[in-house]
């Protein structure tokens, strides 16, 4: 019994399809296709050999050339809202106690907050404004 060429373009689609499952590359996902295509032109069209694969190297490297840019560009994004530490990164608090290189204290978002001068040397009294630089562990660091 011999194996019809479009169950062989599955069994292909179906190996890179666990192979994209297994390493997360999503060109694999993308030869999947290819290979879909080329079973879409053995099965429907009774295309012969060369015209299989060139349906699986079309498919795969056009959609490899076009999502992959649009893939890479919104990978390199940064979030639009920003959580967590991240979020206090560049607002304002007021100083409650005394702060400099060794230590103070300071209301931020709300909360009580231990903080450090980023200058050597700079002090901030109480009551002054000061703006969040950094957060290192429980301490932000102002200036």
């Amino acid at each position: 019994m011999e194996i019809d060429a479009w169950v062989w373009w599955l069994i292909g689609a179906a190996a890179l399809g666990i192979g994209l499952v297994i390493t997360a590359m999503p060109e694999l996902g993308m030869l999947a296709v290819g290979a879909v295509a080329a079973a879409l032109v053995a099965g429907f069209l009774d295309g012969d050999a060369v015209a299989q694969v060139v349906a699986f190297v079309v498919v795969s490297t056009a959609l490899i050339a076009v999502v992959r840019p649009i893939a890479n560009r919104h990978r390199a994004q940064r979030p639009q809202l920003a959580t967590g530490i991240d979020a206090l990164k560049g607002k304002q608090a007021v100083v409650l106690e005394r702060v400099d290189t060794s230590g103070g204290r300071i209301k931020l978002a709300g909360e009580v907050w231990s903080a450090r001068a980023l200058e050597t040397g700079r002090t901030y009294e109480v009551g002054q404004e000061v703006d969040v630089v950094d957060i290192e562990g429980a301490t932000a660091i102002v200036m």
